[in-house]
């Protein structure tokens, strides 16, 4: 019987500062895929899926906490703590908008169209920008108060055509009817929110909150709500998209990558990171996963090891 075969990472360089979050695009009509990633150095990377390098985007003053791309990859968002969200050309790297606010943008989200833009921050607001007008006054998302959480914005998805979902500080994520601005309903948690990702493929929110990884329909239906308790507090998780068998953590507590089955229970942890790992996310098709650490370096981690598939070369032995 062959040995399990040791996962080994791709390290994908290029950033100077910590890496802070990550994004991958979704599966294309060619089966390829992007990832964008938000840095402190203030410059996001686009990348192929198999790691290599595309292009950088230069424009922001400050520490990038959070970019995204469009479905179809023409587009990119960034929130910065130049106080600005921009818009970029994914194929000329050129910016397209600069929206400013009145403090540090954490974190932004397109439309499935890319008409409109999501931001969220430090303001405590969410507003929401008509890309196709863009000198016009944004938005905002606050139910008749000044504010739209009573903490820091920590995360903004689009969900379908007219859904927005927040995520604060103050422990609360909200889900907004865009068209009316309004919450239809919210859900409350004992501390705050560290993190949340729009799993597109399940339909469901990966949130981490303290010790917590929750699983929550991304539109409320009536499914329920799957919630664990870890031994560390995740700083951000990701779930299988294809087998939604195991998810993956990174954590501000030490550098590890875990690999966690839906009951909890530890499958795998992957060292290599030479600092906390500040955002972990499964591409689209499940066959890897991405971390970003303190360390300035994303590394791509092979769901299967010893599989062959972008850059990874199998397992072959000699002559074979």
């Amino acid at each position: 019987m062959a040995a399990h075969p040791k996962s080994v990472p791709l390290v994908a360089p290029g950033h100077t500062r910590p890496v802070t979050h990550l994004h991958f695009s979704p599966l294309q009509d060619d089966g390829t895929y992007v990832l964008i990633s938000s840095c402190k150095d203030g410059n996001p990377m686009l990348r192929e899926w198999t790691g290599d390098w595309i292009g950088t985007f230069i424009g922001h003053k400050g520490a990038v906490w959070c970019s995204k791309l469009s479905p179809d990859t023409s587009r990119a968002a960034s929130g910065s703590a130049d106080f600005t969200a921009k818009i970029w050309d994914t194929y000329s790297g050129e910016p397209l908008h600069s929206f400013p606010h009145n403090h540090i943008v954490r974190s932004v989200a397109l439309s499935p169209n890319a008409s409109h833009l999501l931001t969220g921050g430090q303001e405590k607001k969410v507003r929401m920008f008509d890309l196709r007008r863009p000198d016009a006054e944004p938005d905002l998302l606050t139910e008749g108060s000044a504010i739209s959480h009573e903490g820091t914005v920590k995360s903004v998805v689009w969900v379908g055509e007219h859904t927005g979902v927040t995520a604060g500080e103050d422990g609360i994520i909200k889900w907004w009817d865009l068209r009316s601005r309004t919450v239809s309903t919210s859900l409350t948690f004992p501390g705050p929110i560290t993190s949340m990702e729009l799993s597109p493929q399940t339909n469901r929110l990966v949130v981490t909150s303290g010790k917590t990884v929750s699983f929550i329909p991304a539109l409320p239906n009536g499914n329920q709500t799957h919630s664990l308790t870890l031994p560390y507090a995740p700083s951000s998780a990701s779930i299988h998209p294809i087998l939604q068998d195991r998810f993956v953590t990174g954590s501000m507590s030490d550098e590890w990558v875990r690999v966690h089955d839906l009951s909890g229970e530890e499958r795998d942890v992957l060292k290599g990171h030479h600092g906390p790992v500040h955002c972990v996310e499964f591409s689209p098709d499940g066959e890897m996963f991405a971390s970003g650490s303190e360390d300035g370096t994303i590394r791509l981690w092979q769901t299967t090891p010893g599989k062959t598939y972008g850059l990874w070369q199998g397992n072959q032995t000699n002559g074979g």
